[in-house]
């Protein structure tokens, strides 16, 4: 009869529209695919969407890493320029003489640089406990530089030269004591890697020991730096 709609007709249009309406499910015709088509993604136990970790990405770290060396040199670089416009415009300025011991500091720091290598290849290769030896090792001649530090300050105090004593003395205690507190974060650093479980985590023990290195032979650069800059500076 012209201008009637039948029952299946409303339900096509209701299909089309909201498909199938709530709480009933839409009509199967022919050629629709059954279950296996767009339904295919429910009845998946609540899971839908949910996906492991990925791995950790190494640029991530190794640009983070880089962007805290680079502040840690905008630092230094700025205290360095003070340091050379003060002793160049100032009358006051007393050389340090520095306590030889500085030099036996900085042959335990350059040997740390090579040890912490020789650990990365170790882990490489498979070998965990030549890794953990030589890491250790690495971690120990970083403490034993500190330690050199203490002792290279208390050798200028019995001289009575202290932080205020002269420009040139403020200078010495403030490039050394700043190195040595950022040395402290790279033994803590180094430290980490050595007893953090990785098997738990996505940063690979070969990553973080990576960028750890990183950090660590650049405090080796920045003090030969420092000592030389102090020696000549004088």
């Amino acid at each position: 009869m012209p201008g009637t709609i039948s029952t299946d007709d409303i339900e096509l249009i209701i299909e089309n529209v909201g498909g199938g309406g709530e709480g009933k499910p839409p009509v199967r015709r022919d050629g629709d695919g059954g279950d296996g088509g767009g339904g295919g993604g429910r009845g998946n136990g609540g899971n839908e969407g949910k996906r492991p970790d990925p791995p950790a990405s190494p640029n991530r770290y190794i640009t983070g890493m880089s962007v805290g060396i680079i502040a840690i040199l905008i630092f230094f670089m700025a205290m360095i320029s003070a340091f050379l416009l003060r002793r160049n415009t100032g009358h006051d300025w007393m050389a340090v003489r520095l306590p030889g011991i500085l030099w036996v500091n900085s042959a335990f720091l350059l040997l740390s640089s090579g040890t912490i290598e020789i650990a990365r290849k170790r882990l490489a290769a498979g070998n965990g406990a030549g890794f953990r030896a030589f890491w250790g090792l690495t971690t120990g001649l970083g403490v034993v530089f500190l330690l050199g530090q203490f002792v290279a300050w208390r050798q200028l105090a019995a001289q009575g030269v202290f932080i205020a004593s002269n420009p040139a003395s403020s200078f010495f205690y403030i490039f050394t004591g700043s190195h040595a507190l950022h040395l402290v974060g790279g033994v803590a650093m180094l430290s980490f890697v050595a007893l953090r479980n990785f098997e738990t985590s996505t940063v690979r023990r070969e990553l973080a020991a990576e960028v750890a290195s990183y950090y660590w032979h650049f405090m080796d650069a920045l003090w030969i730096f420092l000592l030389t800059l102090l020696y000549f500076g004088r």
